[in-house]
């Protein structure tokens, strides 16, 4: 049985992605390999490059700020908080910043992410 957990991320493990923002990973663990969580900071005005990931589902829990979501085949549209985003593996994705404020969400991946999965759509 594996034993109960709280883990605190470091503010400071923060870092740049090559997508367009700021990641904190609070949950990706080589022994919880069924799920990954991650913190993402899209800037003002920013739009992340179009990617798709690998043999993974991501959903996008909007925390705070607001975004016009690019998912796919769906028609372009407005996300707030509260909002949840599902992307199917291989499905190409980006996320513009609209609002006046960061741009903060949650990035849930099944399996867990991991770096080989990821594909910028301009590569």
């Amino acid at each position: 049985m594996t034993p109960p957990i709280i883990h605190r991320p470091d503010e400071a493990d923060s870092y740049a992605f090559r997508e367009g923002c700021d990641i904190l990973e609070p949950w990706n663990r080589s022994d919880d390999p069924a799920l990954s969580i991650a913190r993402a900071t899209v800037p003002v005005g920013v739009t992340t490059r179009v990617h798709w990931l690998e043999r993974t589902t991501e959903r996008y829990l909007i925390l705070s700020g607001q975004g016009l979501a690019r998912i796919g085949e769906l028609p372009e549209t407005q996300v707030q908080p509260g909002d949840v985003i599902h992307i199917p593996p291989g499905c190409p994705q980006s996320i513009q910043n609209t609002g006046s404020v960061p741009l903060v969400f949650l990035a849930i991946c099944t399996p867990r992410f991991e770096p080989a999965v990821y594909h910028q759509c301009d590569d």
